[in-house]
């Protein structure tokens, strides 16, 4: 008889132990999805590799970390490991590191950010071939790799007809960071629009070799400034951020002359209100949160280019500033080089030599 109530009281322990133990559970795993049973399940991480330009650059890097925090902030996640997080690159060394220090951290979808790092990538994705990963503006064939690409060519062309409309020296320019294809895209989707909506107008086109050094950017607007030119459109980066204190600074000393400067990637208009005349959006932020809220849904693109568009809503022209003397004009304008594109009747070039031979009509 004794025996039967102490195998009862036992019983009766364990019992409330279990209760206990899986109140405790569910307290430690507070933010993540639960399964149809009850149970919880381990959450969607998302890690993110920046390139040197790093993640407050004011334009590409912070973009895509926006498009993770929108992510996190969708599904109930935490910053950090088994949420959402990225590690800053100081140089293109650090990529491979990078890389191989969120998967470990068991991320279940590792971004790296930008063209420069398309080897590494590739090459961790070899080496870890149960660890999912996407790239940014380049392609890699690997069947755990999406590679995220975008027309940045249908940006930038809005954004030469705004700076070709706004223009009253008939004398713009273009700074672009390091001369690979993703650049040649701006590059060539903005003198098509530039000649598309006032052919007379000249683009003065320079590179500065990086995608980090605002003192570079600074030195080469002041020199197109100091020339003639009243409009710049930078695609290069944090080495824009020079444009931008160019810009300011030169508006300060003389109010009354047009000193405007045109952003990329992000609205770069909190970079100087009196001279942001608007910006070429490549909406990575929309890109990055897509494929990593499809990858989490079971629908991983691993092994595809995505491409994003006008059409998809993955780039476009940010609001022009009110300050602009034809504003009214332009917004009419770009309104109709959209509906132009995105129905198919206007092709816009993504090189140089297709930019030389392109015509509007």
């Amino acid at each position: 008889m004794k025996k039967r109530k102490v195998g009862m009281a036992l019983s009766l322990v364990l019992a409330a132990g279990t209760l206990l133990g899986a109140c405790g559970k569910s307290d430690d795993n507070k933010g993540t999805d639960e399964t149809k049973g009850g149970d919880k399940e381990k959450a969607f991480s998302v890690g993110m590799v920046t390139d040197v330009g790093g993640v407050d650059d004011k334009s590409f890097n912070q973009s895509a970390w926006e498009g993770l925090q929108n992510f996190g902030k969708e599904n109930g996640l935490k910053k950090g490991k088994g949420g959402f997080d990225y590690v800053q690159s100081k140089s293109d060394a650090d990529y491979a590191t990078n890389l191989n220090t969120l998967v470990r951290q068991d991320f279940d979808l590792v971004y790296g950010i930008g063209f420069l790092m398309e080897s590494a990538i590739k090459e961790i994705a070899q080496q870890q071939k149960d660890a999912h990963f996407a790239i940014v503006d380049a392609e890699v064939k690997e069947p755990n790799v999406a590679s995220i690409m975008f027309k940045e060519q249908e940006a930038a062309f809005l954004a030469g007809v705004a700076a070709a409309l706004t223009t009253k020296s008939n004398h713009i320019g273009f700074i672009g960071g390091m001369e690979i294809p993703v650049i040649e895209r701006f590059e060539a989707g903005f003198l098509a629009g530039v000649k598309a909506a006032k052919p007379e107008v000249q683009v003065d086109v320079q590179y500065s070799g990086a995608f980090d050094k605002a003192e570079l950017g600074q030195s080469i607007a002041s020199k197109m400034y100091s020339s003639g030119a009243d409009v710049i459109f930078h695609a290069s980066g944090a080495t824009g951020n020079g444009l931008f204190k160019e810009a300011v600074d030169r508006k300060a000393k003389e109010p009354a002359k047009d000193f405007w400067a045109i952003g990329v990637d992000r609205d770069q208009a909190d970079m100087g209100p009196e001279i942001v005349l608007t910006s070429a959006l490549k909406r990575v932020d929309v890109a990055v949160q897509d494929l990593a809220t499809k990858a989490k849904e079971g629908n991983f693109a691993g092994g595809e280019v995505v491409l994003y568009g006008l059409q998809e809503d993955g780039v476009g022209l940010a609001p022009i500033n009110a300050k602009a003397a034809n504003k009214d004009a332009i917004d009419k304008a770009v309104k109709e080089w959209i509906e132009k594109i995105k129905s198919g009747d206007v092709k816009v070039p993504g090189t140089r030599d297709e930019a030389k031979n392109f015509s509007a009509q």
